[in-house]
């Protein structure tokens, strides 16, 4: 059965999706087909940083943020809200501030990277370790808020019932609440994912953009955007088509 729309939200909704197309269209049309695969073969060094990078950084957002997310879903401790908020922080903050926030803490000077500095001679800042935990405290917002959304839509009557047959709190964890947020995990993972390998602000402020070093694919399309503008149209599609792919991806995760 075909369901009308009204037709004034239908013309938004139309010069919306406009506006989400023409940007996407005028980079396929600027991109240099011809010379596609070789601009793509230039840029290898910050692709495989890239991949480095995300995935690291992915790993670090799961084992951090399901664990936030399931606290969240399930702590009733004073101070809940304040805890939200400061976990969702970095999804609100401008990336530029990110950096900066990273640089203050352990950057050479900071409280923390003074004492990884003496301890243990660890330099994070302009390195692709500072690359990883910047993608990382951007990533893990994502995979805990949708961890949490997950864990929130379990039944906890079946915990109960677990509980009730003997099954320890970790087991029940495992084998009760897992398969049922497994929708809901591999979105946030999903998006963590994507969300660390997009990074720009916060890993070009605390760790660079040195070629072959902590430049990334993003901050290779800033460099080439001013060295050789075709070469950063054909990077972005690269990022596009990539993007697309997870979004389809994780598309029946979010249906589910």
């Amino acid at each position: 059965m075909t369901r009308l729309l009204p037709l004034r939200l239908s013309l938004l909704a139309a010069v919306g999706v406009a506006l989400l197309v023409l940007p996407l269209t005028g980079l396929i049309l600027r991109t240099p087909w011809t010379a596609l695969i070789g601009d793509v073969g230039d840029a290898g060094a910050a692709l495989r940083i890239s991949a480095v990078v995300s995935a690291v950084a992915t790993l670090l957002a799961v084992g951090l943020g399901i664990p936030i997310g399931w606290v969240l879903a399930r702590g009733t401790f004073r101070g809940r809200s304040a805890l939200r908020a400061i976990v969702l922080l970095p999804i609100v903050l401008p990336p530029v501030v990110s950096g900066v926030a990273l640089l203050a803490s352990l950057g050479r000077s900071g409280a923390v990277g003074t004492l990884l500095n003496n301890l243990f001679g660890i330099t994070l800042p302009f390195t692709i370790a500072g690359a990883v935990i910047a993608a990382a405290f951007v990533a893990t917002p994502f995979v805990s808020l949708v961890s949490e959304a997950g864990f929130r839509s379990i039944n906890p009557g079946l915990e109960e019932v677990a509980a009730s047959l003997g099954a320890r709190p970790w087991r029940r964890f495992r084998r009760v609440v897992l398969p049922q947020a497994a929708p809901a995990l591999a979105a946030g993972i999903v998006l963590g994912w994507a969300r660390a390998l997009g990074e720009f602000g916060a890993t070009i402020t605390f760790a660079g953009n040195l070629p072959g070093r902590t430049q990334t694919l993003p901050l290779a399309i800033f460099f080439e955007l001013e060295q050789d503008p075709e070469a950063a149209f054909s990077l972005s599609l690269i990022l596009v088509v990539v993007s697309i792919a997870v979004l389809s991806a994780a598309r029946h995760s979010w249906m589910r």
